[in-house]
């Protein structure tokens, strides 16, 4: 099959034509038939693009830093403000070739904006950074080689430094660019035992297994592909995929799901679906679509950037027609008036009003255990009208626990009935055993060990014959229960082990997912701010409905399969709610990135944590509450930031223009890059101010 590769990034493509990254031209290149998909190369490719683009802006910025030093030395205004005097022969030619320097190599990345966005249609902040350095450019360039007039060369430096550690700050925020794809191929092992007909077992790349091989998965191995169990028997970890918390059990005829892990059993799989097929290819499929599909929302300085970009040519233009044309001043005058102008426009602080509250408030998130990936979707989050939770893992931990002890006979204490049991399951290898047997505080003798195949365990302890069984085992040996001290347990979907002391029934342990101490309090919090609160879970609607009941959850939706996880998400956005999704399990992904927020629980699987927009990495629930209030804080501070950096512009402009020439006042280049640096200062100051403000993740 033919592929066709970017021969700079590497980045591959199913059609000829024009790398989407960097406009190379692509060239051909010839798959291996039967290989892996090879979607992680693909992303891995756009990842490592983003990341040198994020290196190419700090290597320009360094480079344009240094050499704007010697042009501030060489200007004659800093000289003046400095009170020194520095020229010597050919001084300017220097500062003009210093200058051009910076321009094309400091500015290259805004020229190329320039195209892209007019090419597009869609002028907005690169065009406005382009036009003012443009401008101040040529026209510098103009005074130096004979026009009458005055340098803008430290004012260009310095706008693109600015402009340069500015989109550096926004670009290193945001890069948290999806990785989704590349990490969801890694859970799939790379090899596998295939059984040939002669009966020997031989390792083979995943990619080559084809639907109707056998292949043998170990204890403690990952399922290699989707199938159908031919031999043997087992318990699966599924939580990852299914978010069941529960190890399920599998013999025979069963299916297995690829990706999945294998606890306590041998078995021989017949594959049903190749990777191309399988379940987790489904998924990614489901992720790529979401990520594709999410709208890419402009920010508030590129909405002020363009309507900054129209302003700019029409003042420029207008003040030049105005005083050469109907006042009739000489053109170098009405040249200068038109610079100062388009200079002006574009301040300094416009570029950072955005990036600077964006770094403060990642700072500070981070210092509060919240990484944001993503600053469009946090933005978002202080609008957030719904928050739909994964139960396992995100409201619970993860992970089984005795939630109740009954006793049927009062001949036996508790403790000495969870004594009992802990001591006889840390005989056995079953993963409820071993729940329960972590309970044994002390060491107890147990004689005469011995497992009821499919139904639990019997030994003598203090010369008492004690049994840990199922239902399955009371039923056989029509053993009845008061289903009265039970009732809640069965109703909750928790599952119930039954102790026999001397065959007489005497109690029983549940157990169930244990939830978080974190998540009542979380949940209550995001009500009382109006925000309706939804459990999306693979478990049992019984499992589902006693966590919802626990901890307040508004609604609830049970035994939802990975792939329809994103469909509830989009109904529960047709009804017109901004929804964020928070999970941390495979099957979480695919509904993540669905979201307009998705945040994941750190301590999740890489692919929950790549799909997200936020990650919590403390694992509290909690959090998610402290992510709304630094999303409105923030987008405050964006707001403060952009009104006077516009708000300037609506002063200096027509200053700079000579509206009040007349009245002696005249705005000089000069002039104008002070109070364009004194802008800049002003929205740094407020920026850090959202640091300094008595601002706390209230918990």
């Amino acid at each position: 099959m033919s592929k066709y590769k970017c021969p700079k990034c590497g980045m591959e493509y199913d059609a000829p034509g024009k790398c989407e990254m960097d406009g190379a031209e692509l060239i051909r290149v010839e798959s291996k038939p039967n290989e892996n998909i090879d979607n992680r190369t693909k992303h891995h490719s756009h990842a490592q693009h983003h990341k040198m683009m994020v290196e190419d802006f700090k290597k320009r910025f360094v480079i344009s830093t240094i050499t704007t030093i010697p042009i501030l030395i060489l200007s004659p205004l800093v000289q003046k403000i400095f009170g020194i005097h520095i020229s010597f022969s050919g001084s300017d030619y220097i500062l003009w070739a210093l200058s051009t320097f910076i321009f094309f190599f400091g500015g290259w990345p805004f020229l190329k904006g320039l195209y892209d966005e007019l090419t597009s249609k869609k002028p907005g902040m690169m065009t406005l950074i382009a036009l003012a350095i443009t401008t101040a450019y040529f026209y510098s360039s103009l005074v130096i080689f004979g026009v009458k007039g005055k340098v803008f060369f430290w004012e260009l430096a310095t706008l693109i430094d600015i402009m340069l550690l500015g989109h550096w700050i926004e670009m290193k925020s945001v890069m948290g660019a999806s990785n989704a794809l590349e990490e969801l191929t890694k859970l799939m092992p790379e090899n596998a035992h295939l059984l040939l007909k002669d009966g020997s077992i031989k390792e083979v790349p995943v990619g080559e297994l084809k639907s109707g091989d056998i292949i043998l998965v170990k204890p403690g191995e990952q399922i290699p592909s989707d199938g159908i169990i031919t031999e043997g028997s087992t318990y699966i970890d599924e939580s990852m995929i299914t978010g069941e918390s529960k190890p399920v059990s599998k013999a025979k005829n069963h299916t297995v799901i690829g990706g999945s892990i294998n606890i306590d059993g041998a078995i021989k799989v017949k594959v049903q679906m190749a990777e191309n097929g399988s379940f987790l290819s489904q998924i990614i499929e489901l992720v790529k679509q979401a990520q594709e599909s999410k709208s890419k929302t402009q920010d508030l300085a590129n909405k002020a950037a363009f309507w900054l970009t129209i302003i700019a040519l029409s003042s420029g233009a207008t003040t030049f027609l105005v005083w050469f044309g109907i006042f009739g001043k000489t053109v170098e005058f009405a040249l200068e008036r038109m610079v100062t102008v388009m200079v002006i426009t574009c301040p300094h602080a416009l570029g950072l009003a955005v990036p600077l509250v964006v770094a403060t408030s990642t700072a500070i998130a981070a210092k509060n255990g919240l990484l944001i990936k993503n600053r469009a979707s946090f933005e978002m989050a202080r609008n957030l009208q719904a928050v739909v939770f994964d139960k396992t893992g995100t409201l619970t931990k993860g992970s089984f626990d005795i939630t109740d002890i009954v006793i049927f006979k009062n001949n036996i204490t508790k403790e000495k009935l969870l004594e009992y049991a802990a001591a006889l399951e840390s005989y056995s290898e079953h993963p409820i055993a071993q729940t329960i047997a972590k309970k044994l505080t002390q060491k107890v003798n147990v004689k005469d060990f011995k497992s009821i195949p499919g139904k639990g365990v019997e030994g003598i302890i203090d010369n008492k014959r004690i049994m840990v069984v199922s239902h399955n085992y009371l039923k056989e040996k029509n053993i009845t229960i008061d289903k009265k001290l039970i009732k809640n347990l069965i109703e909750s979907g928790k599952t119930v082990v039954y102790v026999l002391i001397d065959n007489v029934l005497s109690g029983a342990l549940a157990l169930a997912d244990v939830i978080r101490e974190e998540s009542k309090e979380a949940i209550s919090k995001l009500k009382s701010m109006g925000i309706k609160c939804i459990m999306l879970t693979g478990d049992r609607k019984e499992v589902a409905k006693w966590v919802s009941e626990n901890v307040g959850i508004d609604e609830y939706f049970a035994e939802v399969l990975p792939n329809e996880k994103s469909q509830k998400i989009k109904e529960i956005k047709n009804r017109g709610l901004i929804v964020a999704m928070t999970g941390d399990g495979i099957n979480d992904a695919p509904a993540l990135t669905e979201a307009d927020v998705g945040i994941a629980i750190g301590a999740g699987t890489d692919i929950a944590v790549e799909s997200a927009d936020i990650v919590l990495v403390r694992n509290d629930p909690r959090d998610v509450v402290a992510i709304v209030h630094l999303a409105k804080a923030t987008y405050k501070k964006m707001v403060q930031n952009l009104m006077w950096a516009t708000g300037y512009n609506a002063l200096a402009i027509p200053l700079a223009a000579g509206v009040l020439y007349n009245y002696g006042i005249l705005l000089s280049p000069a002039i104008g890059a002070v109070l364009m640096s004194l802008s800049t200062v002003i929205v740094a100051i407020n920026a850090k101010l959202l640091k300094n403000k008595a601002y706390t993740f209230d918990k």
